[in-house]
């Protein structure tokens, strides 16, 4: 069963990665996944469930249908709003394809920090909004990658991913994660530090930490205080991870810049102050939706069902204990 919207399937599984689950099971497909009457409807005779943004929760009482139901394949990322932890009490295994996700994403990343490291942005408002020649080139001084220190929030498949992507540019890394390892961090080539430390000593915090009940405004105004004066923040992960006011304050005094794709409310209403500062670059929360990003989160889905049916280890496993920490 499919519980996908139908342009949403369209942008997620390429002609090739369509045939192949066709060809691999008795589709089913439902075009409104957030309706629970119909998931709870068409649940009853299906081995395998494919979700994605906007189906509706799996919990206990839609699970009581599904006797058959052995997999919970995640279009996406975070499986968390979709899959509780009955899934697992009923032995249902489940995976997720935000790997997928990561290199169209640290892209994004990367670009905020050298728009950043430019002042691209602030040379755009100047020039969007009428400003003299001489007053728009007016900008805080710019710099390199090259040999630019950046500090990095977590070594998610995301983090990872930019890391490789800024160090294959001559950036200092440094990164902030209590579960990355000395090893771990020598093969990726940075150097590990505490929160306070990075930001201290960072020209540009990326953020690609899970939110999690422990993450919750890990920025807040003291740790943003500790950013150099003219530093950036990246944030390409989640809204929950900085306090939006603490931010907008620091952005309103003019101390530091910040590319955000990610806000604690979205769609950001069109009077959010945030639309308002030259120092801040903006995007509507699309920093993972390229046309082959999508293509790469279907035909991960595929691949899982079919090593599933073949009865091969899940590559992109979830387990109970890892169900939140999946971003």
């Amino acid at each position: 069963m499919v519980a996908v919207g139908a342009a949403l399937r369209e942008q997620l599984f390429a002609p090739d990665a369509w045939q192949r689950l066709s060809q691999s099971a008795d589709l089913v497909l439902l075009d409104q996944p957030g309706d629970r009457a119909g998931l709870a409807a068409a649940l009853g005779e299906a081995d395998i469930l494919v979700t994605g943004w906007g189906t509706a929760r799996l919990d206990a009482e839609l699970l009581a249908g599904a006797p058959r139901l052995s997999l919970l394949a995640h279009t996406g990322g975070a499986v968390s709003p979709y899959a509780t932890r009955a899934v697992f009490d009923r032995g249902v295994r489940v995976t997720q394809a935000g790997a997928a996700m990561a290199r169209p994403v640290a892209e994004v990343a990367l670009t905020f920090t050298l728009a950043l490291l430019h002042q691209v942005h602030r040379f755009d408002h100047a020039l969007r909004e009428g400003a003299p020649w001489q007053v728009a080139e007016d900008a805080p001084e710019r710099h390199q990658i090259l040999g630019c220190p950046i500090g990095v929030i977590g070594a998610s498949r995301t983090g990872r991913a930019y890391i490789a992507l800024v160090r294959a540019l001559g950036a200092e890394v440094t990164v902030a994660d209590p579960y990355l390892g000395a090893a771990e961090a020598e093969r990726l080539g940075v150097r590990v530090a505490g929160l306070d430390e990075l930001l201290s000593a960072s020209r540009i915090t990326a953020v690609h930490a899970p939110a999690l009940a422990e993450t919750h405004h890990l920025l807040g105004a003291r740790e943003l205080a500790l950013m150099p004066d003219g530093a950036g923040l990246v944030n390409t992960a989640r809204s929950w991870l900085v306090d939006e006011a603490a931010l907008l304050a620091e952005l309103r005094a003019g101390r530091l810049d910040a590319a955000l794709d990610v806000f604690d409310a979205e769609p950001l209403p069109t009077d959010h102050p945030f639309r308002t500062l030259p120092n801040a670059l903006l995007t509507p929360h699309k920093a993972a939706a390229t046309v082959e990003g999508r293509f790469s989160l279907g035909e991960s889905t595929v691949s899982e069902i079919e090593r599933h049916l073949r009865g091969q280890p899940l590559l992109h496993a979830v387990t109970r204990e890892s169900l939140t920490r999946v971003e």
